[in-house]
């Protein structure tokens, strides 16, 4: 594959503006375990056995991760990040993805139903190169983007688009916690919520043989409940 032939195929770009900096320390190495990759016709290409586990002994650090609507760290936050930009940078070359996952909660740094979650060792990104020449991932972090890129000989006589369409939406439900025994103390937002959402995702791929739609994922996210809670006033 001479990269002197190759020429973009399909790439997409999320913002790390509202990132931090562990988070973007994960990404980088993440990134750096992809970028040149080839997968030849035929051979599938997999997140998790290419990037490997996101522990400590593997370089990455602690950073915020989404557990249960609340943020807490852990080894290789910001690596989701990563797999959701080589999705859809994958799904605008017109590759077969084979296992994708959603977020439990919706990502911020991607539309509804184009994330793409993974977690060592079950919850994998894979994707099979169904073109007829092969096929390289070129991955960067450029200031505050991180860029996906895949690069070919090959000669798309298609175009690709990418659509949803959102189902249904859920109000979220506000839940008061009294932790006073009297009901006297100061009220303390703790969890903003979200509505839920069930958002229908389709790519259509277009030739002058015709267009051909098809549904790539049917995604739920569950409205996260708005959490107030009062808590005793300090003695004086």
């Amino acid at each position: 594959m001479g990269p002197g032939t190759e020429h973009a195929i399909g790439s997409y770009t999320t913002s790390l503006a509202e990132r931090t900096q562990s988070q973007i320390f994960n990404a980088r190495i993440a990134v750096r375990k992809i970028n040149g990759i080839v997968i030849q016709p035929g051979q599938e290409f997999s997140f998790l056995r290419t990037v490997g586990p996101w522990t400590a002994d593997m370089g990455y650090r602690k950073a915020p991760v989404s557990y249960d609507g609340e943020l807490i760290k852990d080894w290789g936050g910001g690596v989701c990040q990563v797999s959701t930009t080589l999705y859809n940078a994958a799904l605008m070359a017109g590759l077969e993805v084979t296992e994708r996952h959603h977020h439990h909660w919706p990502a911020r740094y991607a539309p509804l139903g184009r994330d793409a979650a993974v977690a060592y060792e079950d919850i994998d990104l894979k994707f099979r190169n169904n073109l007829s020449a092969p096929v390289r991932i070129v991955g960067i972090i450029r200031g505050e983007n991180m860029v996906f890129r895949i690069d070919s000989a090959y000669k798309p006589n298609f175009t690709v688009r990418i659509d949803s369409e959102t189902k249904a939406v859920t109000q979220p439900n506000e839940i008061l916690q009294d932790r006073t025994t009297d009901g006297e103390g100061r009220w303390r937002l703790v969890n903003r919520g979200h509505p839920g959402f069930e958002v229908a995702t389709y790519r259509t791929i277009s030739s002058t043989k015709g267009s051909r739609r098809e549904l790539l994922s049917d995604d739920q996210y569950p409205a996260m409940s708005r959490i107030m809670r009062v808590e005793a006033r300090e003695q004086e």
